[in-house]
């Protein structure tokens, strides 16, 4: 897959072999010096959100026919629902039900955002060895498939668990097995995804680049799905008891997180119609 000639960048290597920077074996990073001395940069995420020459279609706040902006949409949405669900005014006046089927709801659109967002990182996997017609493939070799994969699993845990939530007796069996077990592994998922996202802007452990549109939404998403994780162990609830370990922690760690996720949501379309780097082969 192809696409038009980078930006010239300062940084000098000698000409050959590219230098690369990334996590463990996941290359994140490659510079390369053409024989006119121009140093070809390429990063796999603005790789990957800018697959299209040319700049983005539509407007930053309207482009249906365009991927990244449903990805962004589709998460601000289910954002906002866990938002809802948890603020005590809402979960009063709408019921314990319809208070948990708007966790649920939220969690839909999660789902459908993260699958989109798995499909891009196929998207962008070299040609070779990669059937675009199948609906999911194996790339392991990739950081960004296994993050946005991994995603995907604790977004279909998060479905399980807010449709349990819906129906469940809080301190029941089915409590603890149907809505808090797939809660802690939707946000292990989450968090183990986020730290990979974050790991590919950083091409390493960690970074400073607050210049960087795509530094902040991973940043803000780690920050979230530490959030989710604080509440999820918050939330369990020991056998005999009808009360989670702290309802105070479990109700701010979700709308924190829920904030969070939000703010990144929001990033992601100014990400989409940022300036676009051109980009070289995988």
């Amino acid at each position: 897959m192809g696409g038009t000639r980078p930006p010239a960048v300062r940084h000098r290597t000698g000409i050959g072999e590219p230098i690369t920077a990334g996590l463990g074996p996941f290359t994140t990073l490659r510079l390369r010096t053409r024989a006119d001395g121009v140093v070809e940069r390429w990063e796999s995420r603005r790789y990957r959100k800018h697959l299209s020459p040319g700049p983005a279609a539509g407007s930053t706040w309207w482009a249906p026919a365009d991927r990244d902006w449903w990805i962004g949409v589709l998460f601000a949405v289910g954002s906002a629902l866990f938002g809802l669900g948890v603020l005590p005014a809402y979960a009063r006046a709408a019921g314990t039900r319809p208070d948990a089927a708007t966790f649920f709801a939220g969690s839909v659109f999660f789902t459908v955002a993260a699958f989109l967002q798995y499909r891009e990182s196929v998207d962008a996997a070299p040609v070779p060895g990669c059937h675009r017609r199948k609906v999911f493939v194996l790339l392991p070799g990739q950081i960004d498939w296994l993050s946005t994969g991994i995603q995907l699993v604790g977004t279909v845990a998060f479905n399980v668990s807010t449709a349990a939530a819906i129906w469940a007796q809080p301190g029941s069996e089915q409590a603890s097995r149907h809505v808090w077990r797939p809660d802690l592994i939707g946000s292990i998922c989450f968090l183990v995804a986020s730290w990979l996202a974050w790991s590919e802007v950083s091409h390493g452990w960690a970074s400073w680049r607050p210049r960087v549109i795509g530094w902040w939404i991973t940043a803000v998403n780690l920050l979230g799905s530490v959030a989710f994780g604080v509440s999820a162990v918050a939330s369990y609830v020991q056998p005999g008891s009808t009360g989670p370990l702290s309802a105070p922690a479990t109700s701010l760690g979700t709308f924190t997180g829920a904030l969070c996720f939000l703010a990144g949501a929001v990033l992601l379309l100014y990400e989409r119609t940022e300036a676009a780097p051109a980009a070289v082969s995988r």
